[in-house]
């Protein structure tokens, strides 16, 4: 057992030096700042600690004879200028390296968010929205704790007790810097014990807490289902199963940390009692003035509360690196999708699309597309047809290289896909989804993602061509019009025309249609229809379609059945060879002409 203890230990030490080290960049981007607020940390640290030795001056003047017509004016001065320098430098510094501090969070939270939307589609559907986003909440909040409290609290506290050490030293009898180095080390050596034992607690803390978190967001997106099943209990329950786990780890975080400062108190007033013990001694024995008996006392107030503050920051900045660990973790992600190093600017043209011999799975046990081999030529339209699971929306992933073959290749224009940038690309093709997802905003501001540098009248031709201009303009805010989260403020055809228009406005070279009028009624498909194959015209099409009837106009149809293509011909052509493409044009046949039972 004892070795696997250490194991992780040492793993997570360096993990925090690797963290640290990571941020070191960051600070480099404003060296003079840097600089300027190091110098100022210094200066505040030197007044800090000369305002004793002026004060034993004071007293020691003022407890001579005749010492009400001497008073020490120049002294006092003094005194009061170096309390305010103290103060002045360290409020300095603070606005000087204030840039740095939110410079670093913006620069690292921009990182991980880039380097998020580069993970393939595999990582974002096993992602949990909730959790990821308080992990990076917390781990931005924790870099500006990092780099204040480090620079600004560990670094002058050391800086200042030497300094208190070295004039101990030097004035006094060496007993005063001896019994100070040994109430820092046991402090020191406490601290850092107990501290590293409660990360346990931090870390579960934290996991707990963002499961609760993601437990909430989840329930909160999929609101309209847990009223539909009527469990809003156990919604409730489920989230306060999490939260009861998080209240016990959290009560445990507080009663060891009151332990903790209880221990910090004895340790420093020992230490404290003893200094003033030897002395007062000294005092006694005419070896040392009352004025030094303050002096040694105000050093120890001073050396008290920063080191008392010192294990609250050795402690939040172990924390911060908690917290940082697992927003740096997703930095660490494998981006299982990525250009290879001379990728090349995919040559559109008009885009003649090809598969040959594509294999894939999502899964080694899951096999998806066997073999599949087609071609869609420039300015045609293929569809694709065959019954749910067939792998008829697999083939729109791999085209865009949300994933990528096993075997095989996917070609535009002869070029491999995987030798192009994924920007190049995906710039060239467009899709109408099944299921539109929209963003919680406005209805023109999700038109126009499609190109979102168009001009309002090429945004309002594009809603025009997606017959949905007549109804936006009905709103009482019209293209200013609130969607909701995840357009659900919008039907499911409203949804839809919303992507067809954005579709419309990316005007690319090649187009999928992945069931895109299946949230429809009859009268819109048609229109939608009719209006879908004007803008396929001479674009390169590929439409997955569900309802054969969509499809009866295409150059070619393929018939696919457990991820293989079993037929392929015109509509025609399949109806001629009575299989399975005419089983399935007469089942929705009939379908079509069942009157509903009232």
């Amino acid at each position: 057992m004892r070795p696997s203890s250490i194991q992780p230990q040492s793993n997570t030490n360096r993990a925090d030096w690797r963290t640290i080290r990571t941020l070191i960049p960051y600070l480099m981007e404003f060296k003079w700042r840097v600089f300027a607020a190091m110098s100022m940390l210094i200066f505040s640290k030197l007044a800090n600690v000369s305002v004793p030795l002026v004060l034993k001056e004071i007293i020691d003047a003022l407890g001579k004879d005749k010492a009400l017509l001497m008073v020490p004016v120049f002294l006092i001065v003094g005194y009061g200028v170096l309390r305010l320098f103290s103060t002045l430098f360290g409020e300095l510094r603070d606005a000087v390296f204030a840039k740095v501090t939110q410079r670093a969070i913006r620069r690292v939270a921009l990182q991980v968010f880039e380097h998020l939307h580069s993970l393939s589609l595999r990582f974002h559907l096993d992602r949990q929205t909730g959790g990821v986003s308080r992990d990076i909440e917390r781990g931005t909040r924790g870099i500006g704790f990092l780099l204040n409290f480090t620079l600004f609290n560990i670094l002058p506290t050391l800086l200042e007790i030497g300094l208190v050490a070295a004039i101990l030293l030097k004035k006094y009898t060496p007993w005063f810097a001896v019994i100070t180095f040994i109430t820092l080390l046991i402090y020191i050596a406490f601290t850092l014990f107990i501290t590293e034992w409660r990360m346990v607690v931090r870390r579960t803390m934290n996991d707990l807490d963002s499961k609760a978190n993601t437990r909430a967001i989840d329930s909160l997106l999929n609101y309209e289902t847990v009223k539909y099943f009527g469990n809003e209990q156990y919604e409730a329950d489920r989230y306060d199963h999490h939260m009861e786990k998080w209240e016990t780890a959290a009560v445990r975080n507080q009663t060891s940390l009151a332990l903790l400062n209880s221990v910090q108190s004895v340790v420093i007033a020992i230490g404290i009692t003893a200094l003033m013990l030897l002395a007062a001694s000294q005092v006694v024995k005419g070896k040392m003035t009352v004025g030094d008996l303050v002096l040694v006392n105000v050093y120890m107030i001073q050396l008290y509360m920063p080191l008392h503050f010192l294990g609250f920051v050795y402690r939040e900045i172990r924390h911060s690196l908690a917290d940082m660990e697992k927003m740096f973790s997703l930095l660490n992600e494998h981006r299982e999708i990525a250009d290879a190093p001379n990728a090349e600017i995919l040559q559109v043209g008009k885009a003649e699309v090809r598969f040959e011999q594509v294999s894939f799975s999502y899964a080694p046990e899951r096999q998806i597309l066997f073999d599949v081999s087609f071609t869609i030529p420039e300015g045609h339209k293929v569809a694709v047809v065959g019954s749910s699971g067939a792998g008829k929306s697999t083939l729109s992933r791999l085209l865009f290289r949300f994933y990528d073959v096993q075997q095989g290749r996917i070609l535009i224009n002869g070029q491999d896909i995987r030798g192009v940038t994924q920007t190049s690309l995906r710039a060239a093709i467009g899709i109408v989804p099944q299921d539109t997802v929209l963003f919680n905003d406005t209805i023109y501001y999700n038109i126009a993602y499609g190109r979102p540098d168009a001009s309002r009248e090429d945004i309002i031709a594009a809603a025009q061509a997606a017959h949905i201009h007549h109804f936006i303009a009905s709103l009482p805010q019209g293209y200013d019009s609130m969607v909701g989260e995840r357009g659900l403020k919008l039907s499911g055809g409203e949804k839809q025309r919303v992507a067809i228009a954005r579709a419309i406005l990316k005007n690319p070279a090649i187009l999928i249609f992945d069931e895109a009028t299946s949230a429809l009624d009859s009268k819109s498909e048609k229109a939608i229809q009719s209006e879908l194959r004007s803008i396929a015209q001479n674009r390169t099409t590929l439409v997955i379609a569900h309802r054969l009837s969509t499809v009866v106009d295409a150059d070619q149809i393929l018939v696919m059945d457990h991820g293989k293509i079993v037929e392929r011909g015109t509509h025609r052509e399949l109806l001629a060879q009575n299989r399975l493409y005419a089983q399935m044009w007469n089942l929705q046949k009939q379908e079509e002409h069942v009157q509903p039972v009232v």
